[in-house]
């Protein structure tokens, strides 16, 4: 019987995170070793990635903030996307080790967001702490108003991320699998990157969903199963 057989059974069900462990570099391998070394206090302090969507700006600062965590460090991740934070957040988060703001962009003109992020620089030099910061575009490409802020986001390597090809899209659909203990045979492989969209928290989704129904009904991982689950069906 195969280990995928015998777990069948379980009543279990696996959360992913966005760990450094699940993320596939493929063209992104030294902007994902530069953040295992930012977060683990053995890299640079300032770290700046940009580039375009399901590129894995935000798992990447996700994962950095677990990754300092699992190593004893103190981090906090602010996606500032997020409607409902005002600037206030950013303070006091120079008693971090590490510090991660996802999406400048999204802040990019508005005064008092700037000037937050301005003087959270200075205070986290200062106190010899961390900061991960992402764009949708380079530094020189935001719209910012405040030109210091823009100089601050040079103090550090900065990193454009690139989408995975269909070859990384393959082995990250066949690892993450894997690592769930389910074997995606050639054809359902196949299947997934004709008929879903190619891109990793798509891919990871639907690899989650797959397992989920699969447990549910103690089978094997086959294009039917597939489809349903494509369709929309629940795990529930």
């Amino acid at each position: 019987m195969s280990a995928r057989a015998r777990q069948l059974h379980l009543p279990i069900e696996l959360i992913r995170e966005p760990t450094l462990a699940e993320f596939l570099p493929g063209p992104n391998a030294e902007a994902a070793a530069a953040i295992r070394g930012t977060a683990t206090g053995q890299g640079e302090p300032f770290l700046f990635l940009y580039g375009p969507p399901e590129t894995g700006k935000t798992h990447l600062l996700q994962a950095a903030c677990l990754t300092a965590a699992a190593a004893k460090r103190q981090a906090h991740f602010i996606p500032l996307g997020r409607t409902g934070i005002a600037p206030g957040i950013l303070e006091d988060l120079e008693r971090l080790d590490l510090v991660a703001v996802d999406d400048l962009d999204r802040i990019a003109g508005d005064r008092g967001w700037e000037l937050a992020l301005f003087n959270l620089f200075n205070r986290l030099r200062e106190c010899g702490r961390a900061l991960i910061t992402s764009a949708a575009v380079g530094p020189a490409d935001l719209a910012l108003g405040l030109p210091d802020l823009r100089s601050r986001l040079h103090w550090g390597p900065r990193y454009r991320l690139l989408p995975l090809t269909e070859p990384d899209c393959e082995q990250l659909l066949v690892e993450s699998a894997r690592r769930r203990g389910m074997a995606v045979g050639a054809e359902v492989t196949r299947y997934i990157l004709t008929h879903h969209p190619r891109n990793p928290s798509a891919l990871l989704d639907l690899v989650e969903r797959v397992d989920r129904l699969c447990l549910r009904e103690q089978r094997t991982p086959t294009i039917p199963v597939v489809r349903r689950v494509m369709r929309g069906e629940s795990a529930e």
